[in-house]
């Protein structure tokens, strides 16, 4: 089933507008898959109790056809394709790929829960979303 889904891109370790050029890259060569809009990078502070420099943060919104489970699993690869270590929750990290949504489906599964559970914690994702719909839309 063809969905658009979209992908929060974040970094604060590193040369954080390499990770995200990069990142989108490859979500770009995912199979079945085309990027159909991107918001511009922004800084945010981090969120969480961990101490660290703040994030470059972006969202992309893709057409695919990969059901959740495997766009997840992409999106694991391109993390570790770009050294990314999970070793502290809400720690830094060179790339953060998070599936905040997608229009036609939900998941609630161990692995995955869409929208993400953190949505409405992050105005940065609602406005995001709100201009990467409307560019979708216009």
């Amino acid at each position: 089933m063809k969905d658009v889904a979209y992908i929060a891109l974040g970094s604060n370790l590193g040369q954080r507008e390499v990770f995200l050029a990069e990142a989108r890259r490859a979500i770009a060569g995912l199979d079945l898959t085309r990027v159909i809009a991107q918001t511009d990078a922004e800084e945010t502070e981090p969120i969480g109790p961990v101490a660290q420099g703040p994030f470059l943060n972006q969202m992309v919104a893709i057409e695919t056809e990969l059901s959740p489970q495997d766009l997840l699993a992409a999106l694991k690869q391109i993390e570790l394709a770009a050294g990314r270590v999970r070793s502290t929750r809400w720690g830094p990290r060179t790339l953060d790929l998070d599936i905040v949504l997608f229009e036609n489906q939900s998941v609630q599964d161990p692995e995955l829960t869409v929208p993400h559970p953190e949505l409405s914690n992050r105005a940065f994702w609602i406005r995001e979303l709100a201009e990467l719909r409307a560019s979708k839309l216009g």
